[in-house]
């Protein structure tokens, strides 16, 4: 389980880092209601949000470029 925990925490860095070099800033919402609307991860531009995951894998796949509008 720590294992986990450690592997999940990389992930997030990883990501936060990766935004950060394209110019985005990486936040999560406090809500834990999955339904809520402003549940998940939102990839900000200054104070505007871009985009907003719900999964890490989704979020790290569109930081690599794919499935992102040129």
């Amino acid at each position: 389980m720590l294992m986990t925990v450690d592997a999940d925490k990389a992930r997030v860095n990883r990501a936060r880092r990766a935004a950060e070099r394209q110019g985005f800033i990486l936040r999560k919402s406090r809500t834990r209601d999955p339904l809520a609307t402003d549940y998940g991860w939102h990839v900000m531009h200054g104070r505007r949000r871009v985009a907003r995951f719900t999964e890490i894998g989704d979020l790290e796949r569109w930081l690599a470029g794919e499935g992102r509008e040129s």
